[in-house]
């Protein structure tokens, strides 16, 4: 029998709960730099990337050689700008949840492999180690209503802010769009409008940090959509 959300139904301009945890439920993320570099990643993938510039910047005589190798590393990139769109995302010790939509019936998996394969690479270089980093093949588990959005929104946000993972030396919660949401921060590849769009900016009970908060929290409109035990 399939794994829980093993089985994928890959649709166009449809939402998606994406999660992969470490083999054996192992970390992946060991310290700062880890998070940040699988961050970085992220943002690499998901920012606009202006190729005639580039283009232009790399015939540049003037343009030195350090510059050249970056461009030509950029350029080689895969890049999902137009494809997917990160609403929503929180990385814990031993596993990671990404709230997207994408557009074409392709873009999660091209992104996803490619995603993990680069850090996974990235991670056994660092560590060295050889073999898979992740339990198995990532979960893509399709949204179909705006309840399961916003209260796997939630579910996101309300672990970051439960969870302080050894890796994270005094932070206060672990790396997610929280911040994004509560209009603490500005990120150009996180995309929370969409969500916030259903609550109040100027009701404070009626705003999404009072529901994240709240103490009904209700996990039945997602149970089948969520990481496995």
């Amino acid at each position: 029998m399939p794994a829980k959300n093993a089985l994928k139904q890959y649709l166009e301009n449809s939402y998606y709960h994406l999660y992969n945890r470490g083999v054996e439920k192992r970390q992946i993320f060991l310290d700062e730099q880890d998070y940040s570099v699988f961050l970085s990643y992220l943002k690499e993938y998901l920012i606009p990337r202006n190729k005639k510039d580039l283009l232009n910047k790399l015939s540049d005589k003037n343009t030195s050689y350090k510059e050249r190798d970056k461009i030509i590393r950029v350029l080689n990139l895969n890049n999902f700008f137009e494809e997917i769109s990160l609403l929503a995302y929180c990385l814990m010790p031993n596993h990671f949840h990404f709230l997207i939509k994408q557009k074409s019936a392709t873009s999660i998996d091209q992104f996803m492999n490619s995603l993990g394969t680069r850090y996974t690479m990235f991670f056994n270089r660092k560590y060295k180690r050889i073999g898979h980093l992740y339990q198995a093949q990532y979960k893509a588990v399709l949204i179909y209503t705006d309840e399961q959005l916003l209260y796997l929104s939630r579910y996101l946000h309300n672990q970051a802010s439960a969870s302080q993972g050894n890796a994270l030396r005094g932070w206060q919660e672990q790396p997610s769009s929280y911040p994004e949401y509560l209009g603490k921060r500005k990120t150009e590849w996180i995309k929370p409008e969409e969500i916030l769009s259903y609550f109040s900016k100027t009701n404070p009970k009626l705003s999404y940090e009072n529901f994240v908060k709240s103490k009904d929290y209700d996990l039945s409109p997602i149970i089948k959509l969520t990481i496995e035990d």
